[in-house]
C-alpha cells in the first residue's frame, strides 16, 4: 500500500510512544504495589519464572509431559494468589497489567506481521486530512451522489449513468500493485455543475480508504505551490526536503480541479507538462477535470501538453444542466 510517508512516520512514532507510555505506567504502578504489599514482588518473581521452566520441561518430557500440567496448574493457584492479594488490599487485579488504547496489538500498530485495524484506521484520517480534500469530504461521496439532476434528457442520463458506474469501478478497483494493471488517467470533461468535483471528491475517498496516497488542488493552488517554490521566500512546508512540490509527483494518486482556470503563460505551462509527464512516465494515474472542452484545450495549451490529456487520459465527458442552477431553482 501506498500510505502517505510523512503520516506514516508520524502514525509509526506516536504507537511506540503510545507502547512506551503505557509500558512505563505499568513498571511505575508495579513498583507502587511492591512498597505496598509485602510478599508480592516474589509472587511475581516466581510467575516470570514459568516461562522458561515450561519450556525447559518441554524439551525434557514433550509437550504432552505430566510435568508441564504441574506447571500450569502451580501457576493458576500462583495467579490467583496474586489477584487474591491484590483485592485485599484494594486493587483490581489487573491494576499493574499496561492499559494499552488497542487491546488487540497492544498499542504496536501491527498483529503479528499484519497492520492493526486501528493504526490502519488512523492513517485513513491522516490520509482524508492531508490529500486537501477532508473538508469536501464531509459532504461528497458516491453514495450521495443524485442520478436524477440528469433524467431531463435521456441520453444524458444515459452517459451519466455509465460515467458514474464506471469511475465507482475505477475507484473500488483502484490499486498500484505490481502485479496488477496500472489505473488509467481520467480526463473529466464538460460544463460547470455538471458533477466533476463531486464524482473525483468521492474516487479519493475511496482510494485513501484502499490505503493510498491521495492529494488534490486545483490547478491554480497547484501551480501556485510552483510558483512559491521558484519566485517565495524559501519558506515552504510539506516534504522532508523543503519542496512541497515533491507530493504532485510522488503521490499514488493525484487529482487536478479545474484546469483551465489558472493564468496561462510559459512558466505554468512548463509547471502543468512537468507533473502529467512525469507522472506518466512513472506510471502514476492522474484524475483531471476540467470545464474547456477539447477543441478549447488543444487552443489554449501546447500540442504535447494537450496531446497527452486528450490522448493518454481516458476522456470522460460530463452532460446534463447544471446541478447548482437546479438545486437553487427548487429552493
Amino acid at each position: 500500500m501506498g500510505y502517505n510517508k510523512n503520516n506514516f512516520k508520524r502514525i509509526r512514532e506516536e504507537y511506540q510512544t503510545k507502547c512506551f507510555r503505557a509500558r512505563a505506567v505499568a513498571d511505575e504502578r508495579k513498583e507502587e504495589l511492591y512498597r505496598e504489599i509485602e510478599g508480592l514482588r516474589e509472587l511475581d518473581q516466581r510467575l516470570s519464572s514459568f516461562g522458561l521452566r515450561i519450556m525447559q520441561t518441554a524439551i525434557a518430557q514433550g509437550n504432552t509431559g505430566e510435568g508441564i500440567a504441574k506447571l500450569r496448574e502451580e501457576n493458576e493457584k500462583i495467579t490467583a494468589a496474586r489477584a487474591e492479594l491484590l483485592r485485599i488490599h484494594g486493587f483490581p487485579a489487573d491494576y499493574s497489567d499496561p492499559q494499552y488504547e488497542c487491546t488487540k496489538c497492544g498499542d504496536t500498530g501491527y498483529v503479528g506481521i499484519k497492520m492493526c485495524s486501528c493504526m490502519r484506521k488512523q492513517l485513513i484520517e491522516a490520509g482524508m486530512a492531508s490529500s486537501g480534500l477532508s473538508t469536501l469530504m464531509r459532504s461528497q461521496s458516491f453514495e450521495n451522489f443524485s442520478l436524477d439532476y440528469y433524467r431531463q434528457n435521456p441520453k444524458d442520463f444515459e452517459i451519466m449513468s455509465r460515467n458514474y458506474q464506471n469511475l465507482v469501478g475505477y475507484a473500488k478497483g483502484f490499486s498500484m500493485e505490481k502485479d496488477r494493471p496500472m489505473p488509467s488517467s481520467l480526463l473529466l470533461l464538460g460544463g460547470t455543475g455538471l458533477g466533476k468535483t463531486h464524482l473525483s471528491t468521492s474516487i479519493a475517498r475511496v482510494v485513501i480508504e484502499r490505503g493510498y496516497d491521495v492529494y488534490y488542488n486545483s490547478a491554480v493552488g497547484m501551480l501556485s505551490d510552483f510558483e512559491q517554490r521558484r519566485f517565495g521566500n524559501g519558506l515552504t512546508t510539506g516534504d522532508d526536503d523543503g519542496d512541497n512540490t515533491a507530493r504532485y509527483t510522488e503521490c499514488d494518486l493525484l487529482i487536478i480541479d479545474d484546469l483551465g482556470t489558472e493564468v496561462v503563460n510559459q512558466f505554468t505551462l512548463s509547471c502543468l507538462y512537468h507533473v502529467i509527464n512525469t507522472r506518466l512516465n512513472l506510471q502514476k494515474p492522474t484524475v483531471v477535470s476540467t470545464n474547456l472542452s477539447s477543441a478549447e484545450l488543444r487552443k489554449l495549451y501546447t500540442d504535447r501538453l494537450a496531446s497527452r490529456l486528450l490522448g493518454e487520459y481516458q476522456v470522460v465527458p460530463f452532460y446534463g444542466v447544471d446541478v447548482r442552477k437546479q438545486k437553487l431553482l427548487k429552493k
